[in-house]
């Protein structure tokens, strides 16, 4: 309930797109981002909550720098350590099954479905930016969740996504490459 934290999920309530541009090591991936996320996913709001709410069962992406770091950070903070899903922010008892990636890395999931408390399952899936852009086309999303700095056309790309169903882009980085075009 940090108050820098409390202003950027209020602020989701006005905003469809919002960065929380901090310092490294403070809590941006967690305590915000994929906190607001496991929110959104399962409905379960706490009694605080001022920030948007989505009273139904949303479509959502979480992405990263690289595959690697999407699996080491996001997966594991989202849902869990291997062996261990469930423990992460999204309750266990709200995982109804997920969808392993195929590729190089072993236990790394491509997709996560979560039950909404008003009925129906969300669909989170994973993405990293060494997609490119073209990773990113195709389908409306509800919520992206992009924790590091994206590239501007992957930035760009994910705006579209959310723009013909009032979706929300949530950012989630430190600033290392400076006054960059997607800072700017």
């Amino acid at each position: 309930l940090y108050p820098k934290h409390q202003q950027f999920f209020a602020a989701g309530a006005k905003y469809r797109e919002r960065l929380m541009l901090a310092a490294n090591r403070i809590g941006k991936t967690e305590g915000v981002g994929g906190f607001e996320l496991a929110l959104h996913l399962t409905g379960q709001y706490p009694a605080w909550w001022v920030g948007r709410r989505f009273d139904k069962p949303v479509k959502a992406w979480a992405a990263g720098n690289t595959s690697k770091k999407v699996f080491e950070i996001l997966q594991d903070k989202i849902l869990g350590p291997v062996g261990k899903w469930g423990t992460g922010l999204i309750p266990g008892d709200a995982i109804v099954r997920t969808v392993r990636a195929s590729g190089g890395i072993a236990d790394q999931v491509d997709s996560v479905y979560v039950t909404h408390v008003k009925g129906g399952t969300s669909v989170l899936t994973f993405k990293s930016y060494d997609q490119r852009r073209e990773g990113f086309e195709g389908t409306e999303q509800d919520i992206i969740l992009l924790d590091e700095e994206p590239p501007l056309d992957v930035y760009t790309e994910c705006l579209i996504r959310t723009m013909t169903n009032n979706g929300m882009l949530m950012l989630t980085f430190t600033p290392l490459e400076g006054m960059s075009d997607v800072v700017l």
